[in-house]
């Protein structure tokens, strides 16, 4: 039934027996058509604001929130000169960057490497400092 569904929808570029053939060290699948378009084949994308990898790592995903959480760290060094309280700049940290480290992490965290984690971690003790 599966198989008759994916000819159906023409899922599959071996239409012959509708099976997409592993390969081995290369594209697990054979090219996928979608209405007569070809899908491409990525390595990374973004899917509801987490960035999967096509080995699922998540160092791409780790990557990119660090960078963002850093940005977002610099205005607040800014505001920090600007002598605003403690309390205004935790605020800021809670409402900022914190989300941004902690978006979907059930979906992602536990398969961080040491190396991944430990950088998560910088950006939070920065913001402290």
């Amino acid at each position: 039934m599966v198989l008759q569904e994916l000819n159906e929808y023409k899922l599959v570029n071996n239409e012959r027996n509708g099976h997409c053939n592993y390969k081995g060290a290369g594209s697990p699948f054979d090219a996928l058509s979608f209405s007569n378009n070809i899908v491409q084949q990525v390595h990374s994308f973004k899917l509801l604001g987490v960035t999967i990898d096509d080995d699922l790592k998540w160092s791409t995903h780790v990557n990119t929130i660090c960078s963002k959480a850093s940005s977002r760290l610099h205005f607040l060094k800014v505001l920090k000169r600007c002598s605003l309280s403690t309390s205004d700049l935790l605020y800021f940290y809670i409402s900022a960057v914190r989300p941004l480290l902690e978006y979907a992490c059930p979906a992602w965290h536990t398969s961080l490497t040491s190396e991944q984690s430990k950088q998560i971690e910088r950006i939070q003790v920065r913001a402290v400092y």
